[in-house]
């Protein structure tokens, strides 16, 4: 892996060049991590290898664990451990830039607070602070078949969870319990940990974008829709399913699911490489629109997802943008009915030609509509 952080240091400093920066700083953990192979807490990684004095450098607070959860660093990194501890790594940065004779410094913006911003400016204030924009999100964009590798592991460990979960008595029990057990099966098949907060919603909770956990028990008849994600080597995948609960399911719920099922489908079977971000959300929108479901509908159909579980691409309708190869993405349309509950269909993806056999699935527990 560290001719592949170097590709990607090099990657991010011809951007800096073209841009007219001597010199970059990067501070948002995950981009840390993308570049270095590791992200110690508030960690930044200064690039200024065409400057005197040295190369790329991790500065720190505390030295890089050997833990595997928090990533193996890049060997080829030097690393500078600040002699005070409660020391702000970006603004040391900025100091070591500037005793290398950088008179330009892109720095991330869009993750710098303005204090933090102004502290960077001050430390040496001959230099030029440049916008990175957000360079190295557009590089994380597209995955190599290692990242895609620990994305299709993290979905196995999803998988499993979720499975052993529906073979367990779930009437009576509360939805923070099952979210509970859900994240603590993650650990257990090998996650990192869970991705996001996972979610839990039974009877009138269910299908919901965003649900907490709560201490309703599960009741015969319910839907019970679960997202959750397991996050493997730094690497985060998503899965959501609806459920009914101990009866045949009612008319309305099987009408119900068999819409999303149509919506998620046709947002699954529109990812293609050259497709615009917009007409993904579209052709899953419009089965719910058509259906007089399209007041209330999420913000997005889908996003991006990786060492971070919202990342670029977003699938909205004023998405910008075109989907490309080896792109990991969610499909999750949903609708929930105020009251009584909804469903919510989510699964990652990985962007595929056709060629190669279209998009690849790598959520697979069953869609089917079961009854536990």
């Amino acid at each position: 892996m560290a001719e592949v952080h170097a590709a990607r240091r090099d990657r991010l400093r011809e951007r800096a060049t073209a841009g007219g920066s001597a010199a970059a700083l990067v501070s948002r953990p995950a981009n840390v991590r993308y570049l270095a192979g590791t992200a110690p807490n508030g960690a930044v990684l200064l690039l200024g290898r065409d400057l005197g004095g040295g190369d790329d450098l991790l500065l720190c607070a505390q030295a890089p664990s050997d833990e595997p959860v928090e990533g193996r660093l890049d060997e080829a990194l030097r690393v500078q451990v600040l002699d005070v501890p409660a020391g702000d790594p970006a603004v040391a940065a900025a100091d070591v830039a500037a005793s290398r004779g950088a008179d330009s410094l892109a720095v991330e913006e869009h993750h710098l607070t303005v204090a933090r911003h102004r502290a960077v400016g001050s430390v040496a204030p001959r230099l030029r602070l440049l916008d990175l924009n957000s360079g190295v999100e557009q590089l994380r964009l597209v995955k190599d078949e290692e990242e895609i590798s620990c994305l299709r592991i993290a979905a196995e460990i999803a998988d499993q969870a979720l499975g052993e979960l529906l073979e367990s008595i779930l009437v009576g029990r509360t939805e923070r319990h099952l979210a509970l057990e859900l994240e603590r099966r993650l650990v257990d098949h090998g996650a990192d940990g869970a991705a996001f907060p996972t979610s839990v919603g039974t009877g009138p909770n269910s299908g919901r974008v965003i649900h907490r956990p709560t201490d309703r028990r599960v009741e015969e008849g319910d839907f019970l829709s679960v997202c959750l994600g397991a996050t493997y080597r730094g690497y985060r995948c998503e899965i959501g399913r609806t459920f009914v609960i101990g009866t045949s399911p009612a008319d309305w719920q099987i009408e119900l699911y068999d819409l999303v099922f149509a919506a998620q489908r046709a947002g699954r079977e529109s990812l293609a490489p050259g497709v615009e971000c917009r007409e993904v959300d579209r052709a899953a929108r419009h089965v719910l629109d058509a259906a007089g479901y399209g007041d209330g509908l999420a913000p997005l159909t889908g996003h991006g997802v990786g060492l971070e579980i919202d990342e670029d691409p977003q699938l909205a309708p004023a998405a910008m943008g075109k989907l490309e190869t080896c792109v990991p993405v969610t499909v999750e349309p949903g609708v929930h009915l105020p009251g009584r509950g909804g469903v919510r269909i989510d699964d990652t993806l990985v962007v595929r030609p056709e060629a190669d056999g279209g998009p690849e699935l790598l959520t697979i527990t069953t869609k089917e509509l079961l009854a536990l």
